[in-house]
Parts: structure tokens; C-alpha cells; sequence
């Protein structure tokens, strides 16, 4: 067993999430498929759209018949015909004929391009005078343009976006294999702690760390089970946890995670059949006393108690976890747009740990400007504040003024 409170990197927490095996993959509608994690690659099990079809309103055409046309130099095509959307035309195209089409129509056989509505003039009846030179495939779609049989369209682990529902829907996927969503249970302890409802006493705070959990948990595509304030009582905190294990991957207990005379999470953690000890202690800033115990299938793991130290230690070593047990890379920050900006002051760090400081943004003639925002951990106003993060190095004593740094953009 490790030492108590043995300090360690950060990429070891990483490793150990790395090695973690996917959650199981299960079908689900696609309507409730919005920012789940592919099961396995998607294929295309058909041509998509799988016709020739208009990408403009106009004329279908013979693209053969248009060489040479121009403004000063129009072709003359016979009408012969309109394709109505939905159905297959009745009729083919022979050379010197034209047939009206609306966008999404299907082109009759012989044609192979469509000339835009605003490129002819209607003579008669009968006759069409086009003013465009057209290669063939001009303004269309061919059946396997969007995508073709057998096709990988999307990897196993992508995150499903709105627009990928809609090929799924084109595709005629009703159901989807994805991964189960990591269930996780939250915990908040302290004795000090009083729910939101209530008016604190002298010394007491409310419950915060259980609502930006929560969603964190959802931002991530964990489903969180919100499981009350604990004291800082042993009995009482083993009790939540043995729930939250009877239906959780996962349990966030904030606080309680530092050594202290009063912190029994670490020793509750341990006292599960085959609880292992992975990290407890990581050399980071803020969240250094992260703690996380494995017990078989189930993973307990510790936060600190300040807010903005809970907070940065979610997205730097939960969220990997959660990540990995969904299929996909153990990647912290994973939803954190980066953005390139300039530090409007010198920022100091310790040697041998990774800080994160909240930084405000400001713009500047064309170049951002990242303004660190100094503050302890309990504060929740430089939470606000701030746009996003900066990193400090492990080995640097800091950063300086008109340094280049990639900001982390808070999602």
C-alpha cells in the first residue's frame, strides 16, 4: 500500500484512467443520442443519398449540350419534361433536351448536370435558351457523394453532435450503439455545510460543490445521482458511499480529502472488499488532495472542498475517467476550446507541480490578452470572472509578461 498522501504527477492519473475498459455499449433511440459515445465504427450501410439528384433549381440537362454556351453565345435545349420531387422521372433525356427540376430532384436518365434557374430564359413552351457552359456533375449529387457503402462515417468513441444525428436519420438508423452513460453518485461533506434552503450560521457555508458537480457530470455525459450532505463522520460517510456503490461507476466525495484529524475518506475508501489505492495526493495546483480508491467495477473518488479547487480538479482528473469508461481518450479538458493569448503579467509558480489560474480575457487590437486572477481557493467570484485557465508547467517557476500561452476556455 502507498504512503499516505503520496504526491503524483498528474500523467499517472492519466495512465491509470487510460487503463480503464469502456462501460458497456447498449441501443439506444436516436432522439436520445445527443452526446453519447459511439460503441463501435459507423458504417454506412447504404449509398447515401443513392440517386442522382439536383443540388440547384433549373434544368437537368446533358452537360455535353451546354459546351460552348455563354451570354453572348446561348444554347437552345428542348423542354421535354419536369421531374416532380419525391418520385423517379417517367422520361429520359435525349442530347439537345432539358427537363425543369427543383432542388432534391432526381435526374432523368440521360442527364448528368443542372443548369441554374437564373442561367435560362424561357422562349415557349418548349424551348430553353442557357447562357452557362456545364461539366458534367455540375450542380448535383451523385448516389454515393455523401457516402458510400461500407463506409466508415464516424469512429467508435465519436461524441455525437446534432448534425450527426441527422446523417443517422438519413441513414434510416433508428437505434444506436452507444455507451452506457457513466452513472455517478455526489457526495458533499463538511459539518459545516447547510443546504442551499437553509440561512447559514456563524461558520457555516452553503452546499455548492454538489450543483457544480452535477453539472459537471451531465457537461461530461455522466448522469449524476445527487446523494445529500454527509458529516465528518466516519459511519456516516461510509454509509453514502456503500449507497452510491449499489447503482454508481462512480463517487465524488468533495471534502474530506486532505490530511486532517477529521478526514476518515481516505481510511472509509479503503475498508470496501477489494479497495485499492491508486492516488491520494496529486502534484497540482489547485487539487492537490485528490484521492481515488478502486473497488473492483466501482471507483471512489475524493475532491477537495473549495470550490474552485473541486472544480479544476474535475476537469483535470475526473473527467479522463469519465472520458475512458465512455469509450474515448482519458483526455482532461476535454471540452475546453483553446485560444491563443498573451499574459498581461508575470505569473510565479512553486517548481514540481502544475498550477491553473483562472485568467480574464481582454482583446486588443488583434491580439487576447490574459489577465491572471489571483485569489484563494474558497472564491467564487474569480470563478466568474474568469474566461478560462492557463497552465503553468511542472518544472517552471513561472510564466512572464508577453508570454504566448493557449488559454483554456471554460465550456
Amino acid at each position: 500500500m502507498k504512503p499516505f498522501f503520496q504526491v503524483q504527477d498528474v500523467e499517472q492519473v492519466h495512465a491509470y484512467a487510460r487503463a480503464l475498459s469502456p462501460l458497456p455499449a447498449e441501443e439506444a433511440p436516436l432522439a436520445q443520442c445527443l452526446g453519447r459515445s459511439l460503441a463501435r465504427d459507423l458504417r454506412a450501410p447504404h449509398d447515401l443519398p443513392g440517386f442522382h439528384r439536383a443540388t440547384m433549381d433549373g434544368f437537368a440537362v446533358r452537360a455535353a449540350d451546354t459546351f460552348g454556351a455563354g451570354e453572348s453565345n446561348p444554347g437552345y435545349l428542348q423542354l421535354v419534361g419536369e421531374v416532380h420531387m419525391g418520385q423517379a422521372p417517367a422520361f429520359s433525356l435525349a442530347p439537345g433536351q432539358c427537363a425543369r427540376i427543383g432542388t432534391g430532384g432526381m435526374l432523368p436518365q440521360g442527364a448528368d448536370a443542372v443548369v441554374m434557374l437564373e442561367h435560362t430564359r424561357l422562349l415557349d413552351q418548349d424551348s430553353v435558351e442557357v447562357a452557362s457552359s456545364l461539366a458534367p456533375g455540375a450542380n448535383t449529387l451523385g448516389p454515393a457523394d455523401d457516402a458510400a457503402l461500407g463506409q466508415v462515417l464516424l469512429p467508435a468513441g465519436h461524441w455525437l453532435r446534432p448534425q450527426d444525428l441527422g446523417l443517422l436519420a438519413a441513414l434510416g438508423q433508428e437505434t444506436v450503439a452507444v455507451r452506457r452513460r457513466p452513472i455517478v453518485g455526489i457526495v458533499s461533506t463538511g459539518d459545516e455545510v447547510v443546504p442551499t434552503s437553509a440561512r447559514p450560521g456563524p461558520g457555516q457555508v452553503r452546499d455548492v460543490n454538489t450543483y457544480t458537480l452535477a453539472a459537471q457530470v451531465r457537461q461530461a455525459g455522466g448522469e449524476p445521482q445527487v446523494l445529500g450532505l454527509v458529516p465528518d463522520q466516519a459511519p456516516a460517510i461510509k454509509a453514502a458511499a456503500a449507497r452510491s456503490m449499489q447503482s454508481c461507476d462512480l463517487t465524488l466525495l468533495s471534502g474530506g480529502s486532505s490530511v486532517g484529524a477529521r478526514d476518515f475518506t481516505r481510511e472509509v475508501f479503503l475498508s470496501f472488499p477489494g479497495a485499492e489505492l491508486l492516488v491520494h495526493g496529486v502534484a497540482v495546483s489547485p487539487g492537490k488532495p485528490f484521492l481515488w480508491v478502486r473497488a473492483g467495477e466501482r471507483h471512489l473518488l475524493g475532491l477537495p472542498g473549495q470550490v474552485a479547487s473541486c472544480l479544476v480538479a474535475f476537469y483535470l482528473l475526473v473527467e479522463p475517467v469519465l472520458e475512458r469508461l465512455q469509450g474515448r481518450p482519458a483526455l482532461p479538458f476535454a471540452r475546453f476550446p483553446r485560444l491563443p493569448a498573451v499574459l498581461r503579467r508575470n505569473l510565479p509558480s512553486a517548481p514540481g507541480r502544475e498550477e491553473y489560474v483562472r485568467v480574464a480575457l481582454r482583446r486588443e487590437g488583434r491580439l487576447w490578452r490574459a489577465e491572471p486572477l489571483f485569489g484563494k481557493s474558497g472564491l467564487l467570484t474569480t470563478l466568474i470572472q474568469g474566461q478560462g485557465l492557463v497552465r503553468v508547467p511542472k518544472d517552471s517557476e513561472g510564466l512572464y509578461a508577453g508570454d504566448e500561452v493557449d488559454v483554456l476556455l471554460f465550456p
